[in-house]
């Protein structure tokens, strides 16, 4: 089985690496291939955010900038990007990008050991919004930043420093050269071909007959939790099958009913098209992950993937998402679209065949007198598992409840319905009655597991916790959600 060529643009030059094995990850290149120590391991799971490069691709005639984590990565999927590490920043005479100058003159390094990280964030900060003619608000710049660490506890500074990179002289990419080398590149493609140890497919139709031929290849995307496999289990695989770069699966198609979110969708550009139709789910999304781990991470792995603590799934059960699974048999497209929650069969099993994929999410749009809200449990506020999810999707009518979906993760195996707690809801009177014996239905309709995150007991008091917030919040309630404070001195 021979290795697929790599081929990306760094520091304005196309690079070539070759014989690169399918599950070596992007960080151990940088180090160890091409000497690029100033990228960092640190907790090697994508957490902390020392090992963040940021990647370029062409989107549109224009190029979209994504911090990522290096340490999850896989080396072959930026086959045909531009990639910048922290050693491309400073000019060749040793002037630094303004991300480097404005972290000095902040002091925003202490120890150093995270500092890279810190600065290739600011610079996918600084060509995002900066370069675009946007202000960088202290709000933004801790948004973009979640997924950096500092253990220093240094974050004023930094923070800080983002705020002051559009105050010194501006530094632009030769965007026009970029994009005509990666014209070059995408020309060059060598297609997909049966004998190769990570296959790559730019179409859906490719992807298909691929998996029809490949059953036992693992499927990656953004290989957020693939990455953690290789890097801490020490699993390795002969074959990938990478859908990342299937044209098809990467488009949001919005109809007047629901959004249509391609399984390649990155979390980052699926959540901002959620949050459009529902505006209550921004900070629900910025949440999720840190913005290294959104960018990389797509919304079909995190469904398929199946975790029980998947942070997408409640919220997608409860506005009555579905999914699209599809396959090629005998040379034809078989595709079959079911309920998100009747995916899963246990844990980290589902109803897809060997030869199928998960091609399509379909979510609902929302519609008039919809009361819907999503609540993550977790130890950290930011960058954080959740011990305990809960969504909830309400229609009232007359005072009546006339809809009720809720999702749940963290209490079983699976994502999950809570059915029994739907059925003790609808048709009754919306009211503080009503809600407490449904917060006893909640609690007693599922049996969690003690972990390191949470006790069984505490995840059974939450839930019906949770349901009464929401019941709050319904009313009127503002003053219950930390987001609904501000610090001291900062603007409302």
């Amino acid at each position: 089985m021979k290795n697929r060529v790599i081929q990306f643009i760094k520091r304005g030059e196309i690079v070539t690496l070759c014989n690169v094995p399918p599950t070596r990850t992007l960080l151990e290149v940088l180090r160890e291939d091409l000497n690029c120590t100033g990228t960092k391991e640190g907790c090697n799971e994508g957490d902390c955010g020392a090992c963040t490069v940021v990647l370029g691709e062409a989107d549109g005639g224009k190029l979209k900038y994504s911090a990522v984590n290096s340490c999850i990565r896989m080396a072959h999927s930026i086959d045909g990007l531009a990639l910048w590490t922290v050693e491309d920043l400073a000019a060749d005479d040793g002037t630094q990008h303004p991300a480097q100058q404005a972290l000095v003159q902040s002091h925003g390094s202490q120890c150093g050991f995270c500092t890279p990280g810190f600065v290739m964030s600011l610079f996918g900060m600084y060509q995002n919004h900066v370069v675009q003619g946007e202000p960088i608000s202290r709000e933004l710049a801790q948004a973009e930043l979640s997924g950096n660490l500092c253990r220093c506890t240094g974050y004023r500074p930094i923070l800080e420093a983002a705020q002051q990179m559009e105050k010194l002289p501006q530094v632009r990419v030769d965007e026009p050269d970029l994009l005509q080398k990666l014209e070059l590149l995408a020309q060059a493609g060598r297609g997909l071909e049966p004998d190769l140890a990570y296959i790559s497919p730019r179409t859906l139709t490719a992807l298909l007959s691929a998996r029809a031929a490949h059953p036992d290849a693992q499927i990656v995307a953004g290989c957020t939790d693939v990455g953690l496999w290789i890097n801490k289990m020490h699993k390795q695989f002969d074959k990938v099958l990478d859908v990342s770069k299937v044209k098809e699966l990467r488009l949001i198609e919005d109809t007047p009913s629901h959004l249509s979110i391609g399984a390649a969708v990155t979390l980052t550009d699926a959540f901002a098209a959620l949050v459009a139709d529902r505006p209550q789910l921004h900070t629900f999304a910025n949440r999720f992950a840190g913005l290294p781990v959104r960018n990389s991470g797509t919304l079909g792995g995190n469904v398929a993937n199946g975790s029980p603590i998947g942070d997408s799934m409640p919220l997608l059960i409860a506005l009555g998402s579905r999914v699209v699974l599809m396959s090629e048999k005998s040379g034809q497209v078989v595709q079959r679209e079911l309920p998100l929650e009747t995916l899963y069969t246990g844990y980290r099993t589902n109803v897809m065949t060997a030869d199928e994929v998960l091609a399509w999410i379909k979510v609902p749009k929302a519609v008039e007198g919809e009361w819907s809200r999503v609540y993550k449990i977790s130890k950290r506020f930011d960058d954080d598992i959740s011990a305990v999810c809960l969504a909830l999707n309400l229609h009232q009518e007359d005072g009546l409840v006339k809809h009720i979906s809720i999702g749940v993760g963290g209490v079983a195996a699976t994502p999950v319905r809570a059915l029994q707690t739907e059925a003790a809801l609808l048709g009754q009177a919306w009211t503080q009655s009503t809600v407490q014996q449904a917060m006893a239905s909640l609690r007693e309709e599922f049996q969690p597991i003690s972990d390191m995150r949470a006790s069984s007991t505490y995840r059974t008091l939450v839930l019906g916790n949770l349901l009464q917030r929401f019941w709050l919040e319904s009313q009127g309630e503002q003053q219950i959600n930390l987001e609904s404070f501000t610090l001291e001195g900062e603007p409302a």
